[in-house]
């Protein structure tokens, strides 16, 4: 996704109630990443974890630009 993706995304979540769900979602799994990210070291349960919780951060951010493929089309071509 890049940069006008999220631009578009985030001007579409007070009108799109599931947009905004995902976005919401990929932001909260960013933050848990994130957290695990910081730690020196990462046990094999850790590690698991943040493995898990990244292919849920990848499958949102697919649903996100699944929506705006389908219901934004117009309002992406025209930012472009």
């Amino acid at each position: 996704m890049d940069k006008h993706d999220l631009e578009l995304i985030r001007s579409l979540l007070d009108e799109d109630f599931e947009l905004r769900k995902q976005y919401e979602e990929h932001e909260r799994l960013d933050r848990q990443i994130d957290k695990l990210g910081g730690k020196a070291h990462l046990s094999p349960s850790e590690e698991a974890e943040r493995k898990r919780l990244q292919k849920l951060k990848l499958a949102g951010r697919d649903r996100m630009v699944d929506i705006l493929r389908t219901r934004h089309a117009g309002a992406r071509a025209a930012r472009a």
